[in-house]
């Protein structure tokens, strides 16, 4: 977030970078990095820029008609109004003409985490004068995405409760699971939902409860329309996601059959779980090194083993995605070289999920998921204790 006590750092990043600044810009909540950056709280209906640069203070542009969430902008930093289009042209001119500038550009929309500037925009601010536009990508993955101390624990604390419930929800469906009343997949949801509730966390839908072939649907959400019970000798996929209030959220996804597993699937959940011990591996390594290390690199890591396996068709979504502390699917840098270019780097402060995952459609689906976040000299996973083995309940 910008404050007076974040600006020195933001403008020492600024000049590593060799910008003049970093313009933000929304229109109508379309920019949630910008709105994210500024903090503002009030009713917005117009355009809005503030301009960051490299030495200074701050300039915002608002309309005039607009001036209460503007109330906690610092008053040794400037502010300006418009109400014409010719005077927000003329003010956007004054901040940028004749200067390199960072904005929430992502060329060719690589990543569409970050392009979230339009293209009429960009067009109105080359045409006053910026001399070049590039990707703010790396200042929002410090500034914006990046976890504080307080984020951490938070996110460890969420982490260990939702692993727990994890681990009693396959109990449970599996006690049920030999009875004459299987729980239904919506009605094991509904009770890992008490469970957040009971220790103090919240989500925002889900948890996503997904049995036999339903699994091989990354974003199967059981219905109570279509109850679906959870039988014995099926595969059980459980993917849960919670956080305290104000907090970080945890993101998991365990795998469960109910009874003996077949040969296939034990062979599947090999392939998954060493795609995912080879991306930690890797990110524990160059963290302790200090070595440079992409997203992308990460996404490569965890799908050749999956590909030597014999398993790449099946393996259709990103490694890994962002977490930072406003989103569970944040605007850091993700772990994808398949649906996105993630050029960004991996560096201190960044949370991320690695979750490689096999869905063979009709027959079987298998994930698993453990989330990261990297310090100065180490990446932690968390839950403390992961899933190293299918669990046979």
């Amino acid at each position: 977030m910008l404050t007076p006590e974040t600006l020195p750092d933001l403008q020492q990043a600024l000049a590593a970078a060799d910008l003049d600044g970093w313009l933000l810009f929304d229109f109508q909540q379309t920019n949630p990095i910008a709105m994210g950056m500024l903090g503002l709280e009030g009713f917005i209906s117009r355009r809005i820029f503030v301009w960051i640069p490299r030495s200074g203070v701050p300039h915002a542009l608002g309309h005039a008609i607009e001036p209460g969430p503007w109330h906690s902008w610092p008053k040794a930093w400037g502010k300006s109004t418009y109400s014409s289009w010719r005077t927000l042209e003329s003010s956007v001119s004054e901040m940028v003409k004749g200067k390199r500038i960072a904005m929430e550009y992502s060329a060719g929309d690589a990543v569409p985490y970050l392009d979230r500037v339009p293209a009429g925009v960009l067009e109105m601010v080359r045409a006053a004068g910026a001399t070049s536009i590039t990707s703010s990508g790396e200042l929002v993955t410090r500034f914006y995405a990046s976890w504080n101390a307080t984020d951490i624990a938070s996110h460890v604390r969420a982490a260990e409760v939702i692993a727990a419930i994890a681990q009693a929800a396959f109990l449970f469906a599996g006690e049920r699971s030999r009875t004459a009343q299987p729980i239904t997949e919506h009605e094991l949801m509904i009770w890992m939902q008490e469970r957040f509730a009971k220790a103090g966390l919240s989500t925002d839908h889900g948890p996503n409860v997904s049995a036999g072939a339903n699994a091989a649907n990354p974003h199967y959400e059981p219905s109570p329309e279509q109850p679906r019970p959870i039988r014995d000798g099926e595969v059980l996929l459980i993917d849960l996601w919670a956080k305290e209030p104000n907090g970080i959220y945890a993101d998991q996804t365990w795998m469960a059959t109910l009874g003996p597993p077949s040969a296939r699937t034990q062979e599947i959940w090999g392939a998954v779980r060493d795609a995912r011990d080879a991306a930690i591996a890797l990110v524990q390594d160059a963290a302790k090194a200090g070595r440079p290390l992409r997203g992308a690199d990460v996404d490569d890591a965890a799908r050749a083993v999956i590909v030597e396996r014999g398993f790449g068709e099946y393996f259709t979504h990103r490694t890994g995605h962002s977490i930072d502390p406003r989103s569970l699917h944040g605007s850091g840098p993700h772990l994808d070289n398949l649906e996105s270019r993630e050029e960004r780097l991996l560096v201190p402060g960044v949370g991320f999920s690695i979750e490689p995952g096999i869905y063979i459609p009709g027959e079987i689906g298998m994930r698993t998921e453990v989330n990261v976040y990297i310090e100065p000299d180490r990446a932690v996973v968390t839950p403390k204790t992961y899933q190293r083995e299918l669990l046979v309940v």
